[in-house]
């Protein structure tokens, strides 16, 4: 009886962590907003990628935001690979904005340049 419990306590501990995940509590996530800019930095690492880009308003003035997005191996799911989306590309995004409306989003959809829109998340 021991061993069953010890066992069935065990695999509670693997399954509570392998479903833990942070909330994406601090996004609007009942709206997408929508720019374009040029890209100044794309992480692909893990948890999520990181695309940074720089977004010009309407007196020309360049605001860089962070865009946060799925795990590298989501993305290869999903048909992306590393190069699709380089330094310097201009694409256009729809994302879920920070609550808090900092320069923050959770990307749902990326278009590359000359490219067509696809999930990245």
């Amino acid at each position: 009886m021991k061993k069953f419990i010890l066992a069935s306590l065990s695999a509670l501990a693997l399954l509570t962590s392998a479903l833990a995940h942070h909330s994406h509590g601090n996004y609007e996530m009942t709206t997408y907003m929508e720019m374009e800019g040029v890209v100044e930095d794309l992480l692909w690492i893990n948890p999520h990628t990181w695309i940074y880009l720089n977004v010009s308003n309407e007196e020309g003035e360049n605001t860089l935001w962070a865009l946060e997005g799925g795990s590298p191996n989501a993305l290869v799911r999903r048909g992306w690979a590393r190069g699709d989306v380089n330094i310097g590309d201009n694409i256009s995004v729809r994302c879920h904005h920070l609550k808090d409306k900092s320069n923050g989003c959770l990307l749902g959809f990326v278009k590359p340049e000359n490219g067509e829109e696809k999930e990245w998340d």
